[in-house]
């Protein structure tokens, strides 16, 4: 499994792209596995724009338009993965489950898309923490702060809880998790198993006890 099979398709419910969309898509999910490709044989800060662009086979000036620093590339990748694991917990109709396995699938499926592509992993969540918005993009504590929100919803999480905090805690041990499992090879330690105990850990303080 490669995280490029999360690009391209539109989001479950939405309308099909038209033509011209399709074709945007079609170039930037082009000039993405061009960029994800060159950064994992040669690394982040060795690859230029116009490399890209050569193995995409477009104009220089096609990458601008659809990406406007080289950055924006570890962005795409934090949102395909993202989709990668809701596409997989929809289909699975995971927002049924209780809050404790809903959490545990989410993470479980993340730890998973980054044991399947491990040296991907290593090159962009390097480079994210170095040179992207990693430890500042709120998009991941935002995901998991709406599933601690729903299960206070259901009575399943202490009133007193704060999703927000919940969340960013949340994405903190994962973030921490990760950086440590990519810095030495061979991997340190199980990843799904390091994030299946720490969230063990979290849960003993935040699920409603009888």
């Amino acid at each position: 499994m490669t995280i490029s099979e999360a690009g391209g398709a539109p989001a479950q419910g939405a309308p099909p792209l038209g033509r011209r969309e399709r074709k945007r898509q079609q170039v930037r999910d082009q000039l993405y596995g061009a960029a994800v490709g060159l950064f994992v044989a040669q690394g982040y800060e060795a690859t230029t724009m116009e490399q890209i662009a050569e193995s995409a086979d477009v104009a220089r000036a096609t990458v601008f338009n659809h990406f406007s620093q080289k950055v924006g590339f570890l962005e795409e990748w934090g949102v395909r993965r993202r989709a990668r694991v809701a596409a997989i917990l929809g289909q699975e109709h995971a927002e049924d489950l209780p809050v404790g396995d809903r959490l545990r699938r989410y993470l479980g499926e993340m730890a998973d898309l980054n044991v399947a592509s491990r040296a991907e992993t290593t090159v962009l969540m390097d480079a994210s923490a170095r040179f992207g918005r990693l430890l500042q993009d709120p998009s991941l504590e935002t995901e998991l702060a709406k599933i601690v929100e729903e299960g206070r919803e259901r009575g399943e999480i202490r009133s007193q809880v704060d999703p927000d905090q919940a969340g960013a805690l949340l994405a903190s041990c994962y973030f921490s998790s990760v950086l440590r499992w990519i810095r030495e090879e061979p991997p340190p330690f199980d990843l799904p198993g390091r994030l299946d105990g720490a969230l063990d850990i979290i849960l003993l303080g935040i699920l409603a006890h009888p």
